[in-house]
């Protein structure tokens, strides 16, 4: 067997733009722990687990807290917002979306996200997906190959004969040491190009034709 198996789709930043949400959630989160936050802090944890972002909040703050308080601020906050409606779809998002499905490749939604969250973020944009891996399914997460792993197992599909589609650097780094290849729609930190790795604006820019042409 050749050629494009699956098509695999971060979430955060990829499919819709959470990241204005998060750097809200985080900012209060550490106001609440005596200590100021920037965009700098945020990039720091672009395609991180909720566990690498308490364990980096913690770090820098001035007040103490306990792992457990700062991950329910972290995810109460973020429910919040996305329940609120302020989940915005990114440009391209549903067409190629559309596109896939009308193709009949199956795909997955490969999320360091906590589930809940997912669900959610899925509820507010009636994206469907037969197949979801999230944060705490997987005993690592994004940077480590074990969400596109597990992504591809529960398909029943080889990884190099997957796409993964990604808007940050560890999840770059996740689906490349997976063994899938990758198209990367840079969002905040810039993501250079490289053999098996796609780099485009928008995912305006990508269509069925493009993923099948890097798999080959």
């Amino acid at each position: 067997m050749a050629g494009l198996a699956a098509v695999l789709f971060d979430m955060d930043g990829l499919l819709v733009d959470t990241e204005p949400l998060w750097f809200e959630t985080e900012t209060e989160v550490m106001a609440r722990l005596d200590t100021p936050w920037t965009k700098q802090d945020q990039e720091a944890l672009l395609g991180g687990s909720m566990e690498a972002t308490v364990g980096y909040l913690l770090a820098k703050a001035e007040r103490p807290a306990s792992p457990a308080d700062v991950e329910r601020w972290m995810t109460e906050g973020m429910l919040g917002r996305v329940r609120a409606g302020r989940v915005d779809v990114r440009p391209g998002a549903r067409e190629l979306l559309a596109e896939v499905a009308a193709a009949g490749l199956p795909s997955a939604l490969v999320t360091s996200s906590q589930r809940s969250l997912a669900e959610a973020v899925l509820a507010g944009t009636g994206f469907r997906f037969p197949v979801t891996v999230c944060g705490d399914d997987v005993a690592t997460t994004k940077p480590d190959p074990a969400p596109y792993l597990l992504a591809a197992k529960l398909l029943e599909v080889e990884p190099d004969r997957c796409v993964a589609l990604e808007d940050s650097p560890n999840g770059v780094a996740s689906a490349t040491a997976a063994g899938c290849r990758v198209v990367a729609v840079p969002s905040f930190l810039d993501i250079p190009p490289a053999p098996g790795r796609l780099v485009v604006t928008s995912l305006r820019d990508v269509s069925v034709a493009t993923l099948r042409a890097l798999v080959g």
